[in-house]
């Protein structure tokens, strides 16, 4: 069987050494690359893959935010996320919203092509260090865990989050989305109201907190 695979990561570079990888493979077809969240929803939609390779942070929508709606578009579509985040809480996001896999950008290459493979045949797989045990136990600690503001936005609520935390216009972002600006601002009302947000200054802090866009932005 032929798998097809979709890139996303904002480095071309990290890009070109996937495919190079991943396309010496025989069963190994990459069909697509992305360089941000946005595009990356719009080919995986489009091209519907066996695997998609997933970069965490990246502008336009970051790989956390894009999972629920990946879910909703490319039901078939098995995630593995590659990314240089080890830390509990990237791990127990992932999973808790449909991650196969879960990489890190340090592992051995073969750990990577593994990886896909496994999340094709509908396995998890977790790069070393991480364990499928302490999978488990991010899985349970998040289904225990209380209500977060953040799991009520709907996708177009996390798009525009991020769009302005990077600094869009209303009209910058509704090119983007190819909405209305008042559509844009509508979507940013709902959700400053959801997390209780007032100020722009506001809106940027929680995106840095919550890891939306990253600190050196």
């Amino acid at each position: 069987m032929t798998i097809s695979i979709l890139l996303a990561d904002d480095h071309p570079v990290v890009r070109g050494g996937m495919r190079a990888l991943l396309q010496a493979e025989a069963d190994c077809v990459v069909v697509g690359e992305a360089g941000d969240g946005l595009q990356m929803l719009r080919l995986a939609e489009r091209l519907q893959p066996d695997v998609l390779v997933l970069d965490l942070i990246m502008p336009g929508l970051n790989g956390l935010d894009a999972l629920p709606a990946l879910a909703q578009r490319c039901a078939q579509t098995r995630v593995v996320v590659l990314s240089m985040h080890a830390e509990e809480s990237f791990v127990q996001q992932a999973f808790k919203h449909g991650a196969t896999g879960y990489a890190l950008k340090g592992c051995e290459p073969a750990l990577l092509v593994q990886a896909v493979r496994e999340a094709a045949a509908g396995r998890r797989y977790l790069s070393p260090p991480l364990s499928e045990r302490a999978v488990e136990a991010y899985i349970e600690k998040a289904r225990s865990a209380p209500f977060d503001p953040h799991e009520a936005l709907t996708p177009r609520e996390r798009e525009v989050l991020q769009l302005t935390a990077e600094g869009h216009t209303s009209a910058e972002a509704a090119r983007r989305l190819s909405i209305s600006p008042r559509t844009v601002e509508m979507h940013r009302g709902n959700l400053m109201h959801k997390l209780g947000l007032r100020t722009q200054a506001d809106l940027i802090r929680y995106a840095l907190r919550r890891g939306v866009i990253p600190l050196d932005k």
